[in-house]
């Protein structure tokens, strides 16, 4: 019983990241995380090279079918806002050598925004993701304002809000 205890106890506290010395979660109103990929054409690309811009930052998967359904909400995003600003990325976190897949998957969904590929996943660990798909959105100061779990709705009142504040802010 004690062990038991002790397990949910670590389980809880590296969650909350409450714990000294614990990885600590990114929280809306925390400066963004340093974070870095590779494009689908293998060259390097990060969030400090978006300062400037407003970033809907979004964690996928091609074989995720929740990250399916929310494909067209987000390339309708990228549409709407892209002039204005935005900056949709997609990081995928499939496989290492799957990219002309994740090509191929991007091409047949018709996304026009960018994909980076993160094989080793590193965002999930720099934004302590829980699953995919997951979405933040940083500001143009590099300012995290939003994090979604589960698919994105380009209708979702608080990000519309959210994304009209970022976009118009100097």
């Amino acid at each position: 019983m004690k062990l038991r205890l002790a397990v949910v106890a670590a389980v809880a506290c590296t969650a909350a990241s409450a714990c000294e010395g614990g990885p600590r979660i990114p929280q809306v109103g925390d400066a963004a995380p340093e974070y870095a990929a590779r494009t689908l054409e293998g060259r390097p690309v990060s969030l400090a090279r978006l300062r400037g811009s407003v970033v809907l930052l979004n964690v996928w998967a091609t074989w995720c079918h929740p990250c399916r359904e929310e494909l067209p909400d987000l390339q309708r995003l990228h549409r709407a806002h892209a002039a204005r600003g935005l900056r949709v990325v997609g990081v995928s976190v499939d496989e290492p050598g799957e990219a002309a897949a994740v090509r191929d998957f991007a091409r047949e969904y018709g996304v026009t925004y960018a994909i980076w590929l993160d094989p080793a996943q590193d965002v999930s660990s720099t934004f302590a993701t829980v699953g995919v798909p997951t979405t933040v959105l940083v500001g143009k100061d590099g300012t995290l304002l939003w994090r979604h779990v589960g698919p994105v709705r380009a209708d979702d009142p608080e990000l519309q809000r959210l994304l009209a504040d970022a976009l118009a802010a100097e």
